[in-house]
């Protein structure tokens, strides 16, 4: 009996089994409550407990409290349960005075352990001002608009700062001020022509009070973003407009007794409207260093190099991470300048950024590729990188150290050996079967001397074309070796090549619809594309040096203006709210056909 007894239990336990968690005490109050009225404070904590201790509350009078609940809920997964045990104490408080006050952690004891609670900080807001003369309209009979004062319900655009540099981000923030919560349908908010959009993500929208103008309004913020203007000068943010739905309570004539139990309530529609807002945007300060290109903000650099001695063709790597805050996306590669007889490839980027109120932070990491195909002692410049310090209003250079690379003669594998070419081939021979022929006798035929092939002009033409052709071969080959040994010239040529080629990447997203991605591959092949025709580093283009190289070459002014215009149109449409299909289509048309002009105006 006692075996069954212990067998029993044994399954019961193990049936009902409680997930041990970690122990939560956690205190709970309203962001801000309003001179005069009550507040709940709760403590919860979700195991068995004693012994709980608050803190003096010197600048609030406890009305009630603590009064303690426990809640118990369980739940079954997979044969097993699982337990949860929430106690709460409650206390009723009233405010003192106005202002910001803290109210410090308690503690509570939990199987032993003391355990420490979240202090909170609570706004006492006045009280309002206003006679509530719009709450009173509430209830009475009158449910049509009119019982909504034009200061009940409105939404204010918070813009940050209004004097920026240009690239220098601020933030803007949509707020909703309410006398009681209502809901916003159809938001139409400006396009932000003449500036970078950063999105903040806002998952929980919660509404809180604040005092405003003498009032007391429930408020939530809906929208947050962080502007980058792109050009300099007065550039106007348009106003939104926001259709709120506000739900008033109405009174009906008392039909029954039952009538008073059940309240009426009537949505009414309002539209909301922003006024627009002037952004003063100042240009940059003169003095640039050569090495910058574009970045505002406060930014570190850090570089590695994966290997100081190597061997040839093997491949050597530089990591480059630029952490900080500002127009990070932005940020175009710096210049790591590799020995002419190394092969250089595209660098690989990797971004990693949050943005927040505070900005845009976080870090980009390039790591570029080169591998070197003789032995020696070479040296890699320090690399250098230029932004502009917004607090200070001067430029800083972050530079890195030289790099000094050791490269030994490595095997060559056939996939790296040098190509060289072959121009004697082996004919294979094959056995006839027998040395000697018998002589014919039969249908033996003569011919003239005159009309042997041997020593005709036939025969030695046969020897003077192989021997031209030859030559001719001979100076191609050579002129095309020294064309090649010209990087310059060979990057020119294949420039229209490249860019073609990044173009059909771009075609692709267009039809699949990946808007970002879509216009990061079209401003690739514009860069790239002038990148190799002028023969400039990308890391050394802007639109003011473009503009003056295509001015050397020729190429007209309207040519140059379209190529700008798509430029601009592909940095302001990867972070527009929304673009129409055909937009893109017309984007890709008009890259396609600004290439073709250029590829007809400078001819190298």
């Amino acid at each position: 009996m006692r075996k069954l007894i212990f067998l029993f239990v044994l399954i019961l336990t193990a049936g009902i089994t409680v997930k041990a968690t970690d122990v939560v005490f956690k205190a709970t109050a309203p962001d801000a409550v309003v001179m005069g009225e009550q507040f709940r404070l709760t403590y919860t904590v979700n195991a068995e407990c004693k012994d709980l201790r608050v803190q003096e509350l010197s600048d609030f009078d406890v009305l009630m409290g603590p009064s303690q609940s426990t809640s118990y809920s369980s739940s079954w997964t997979n044969g097993q349960s699982k337990s949860e045990t929430s106690i709460s104490y409650t206390y009723i408080l009233m405010p003192k005075k106005e202002g910001t006050f803290n109210i410090p952690p308690a503690s509570i004891k939990v199987k032993g352990a003391n355990y420490t609670s979240n202090g909170l900080v609570i706004k006492v807001l006045p009280p309002d001002k206003a006679n509530n003369s719009s709450n009173g309209n509430e209830g009475s009979g009158n449910s049509s608009a009119t019982a909504i004062g034009k200061d009940d319900y409105f939404v204010r655009m918070e813009v940050s700062n209004r004097n920026v540099f240009e690239q220098e981000g601020f933030l803007v923030t949509y707020k909703l001020y309410a006398t009681r919560p209502c809901t916003l349908n159809n938001m139409k908010y400006p396009e932000f022509e003449g500036f970078l959009v950063q999105e903040i993500d806002l998952p929980n929208k919660q509404w809180t009070q604040e005092h405003y103008n003498g009032r007391n309004y429930f408020t939530v913020i809906f929208r947050q973003t962080v502007l980058f203007p792109q050009r300099s000068g007065n550039i106007t943010i348009d106003g939104g407009k926001f259709d709120a739905v506000i739900r008033i309570a109405t009174q009906q004539k008392v039909r029954s007794i039952f009538d008073d139990f059940f309240d009426s309530y009537q949505d009414v529609n309002k539209i909301l409207t922003t006024a627009p807002v002037t952004i003063n945007v100042k240009p940059l300060p003169s003095g640039k260093p050569a090495s910058f290109s574009g970045a505002v903000g406060n930014f570190t650099m850090a570089s590695s190099i994966s290997s100081d001695n190597v061997k040839t063709n093997d491949a050597v790597t530089i990591k480059l991470k630029i952490s900080g805050s500002g127009n990070i996306k932005l940020i175009k590669n710096p210049e790591v300048v590799f020995p002419n007889d190394f092969d250089v490839y595209d660098p690989k980027v990797e971004t990693d950024f949050k943005i927040s109120t505070a900005g845009v932070n976080g870090s980009k990491t390039i790591e570029y590729m080169a591998i070197p195909r003789y032995a020696g002692d070479f040296e890699i410049p320090a690399i250098a990188f230029s932004y502009f310090d917004v607090k200070s209003g001067s430029y800083k250079t972050l530079t890195s150290e030289p790099y000094k690379l050791h490269v030994e003669k490595g095997k060559e594998e056939e996939g790296n050996a040098p190509v060289m070419s072959n121009f004697s081939n082996k004919e294979s021979v094959k056995y006839l079967g027998k040395d000697i022929r018998y002589l014919k006798t039969k249908g033996v035929t003569f011919t003239s001397t005159n009309d042997i092939f041997f020593g005709s002009a036939m025969y030695f033409m046969c020897y003077l074309v192989p021997a031209i052709l030859f030559v001719v071969f001979f100076f191609i080959y050579r002129k095309q070796v020294k064309e090649n040994s010209n990087i310059a010239l060979v990057r020119t040529k294949k420039a229209n090549k490249m860019a073609v080629r990044r173009l059909k990447i771009a075609g692709k997203l267009m039809k699949e619809n990946k808007k970002e991605e879509f216009y990061d591959e079209v401003l690739r092949a514009l860069w790239g594309y002038l990148s190799d025709k002028l023969n400039i580093p990308q890391a050394n283009l802007s639109k003011d040096n473009v503009e003056a190289e295509l001015t050397k070459y020729g190429v007209e002014e309207t040519l140059i203006n379209e190529f700008m215009d798509i430029l601009n149109t592909c940095e302001f449409a990867r972070y527009a709210p929304s673009q129409a299909s055909d937009a893109m289509d017309k984007l890709y048309d008009l890259t396609v056909d600004a290439i073709g002009k250029m590829e007809n105006t400078i001819k190298k």
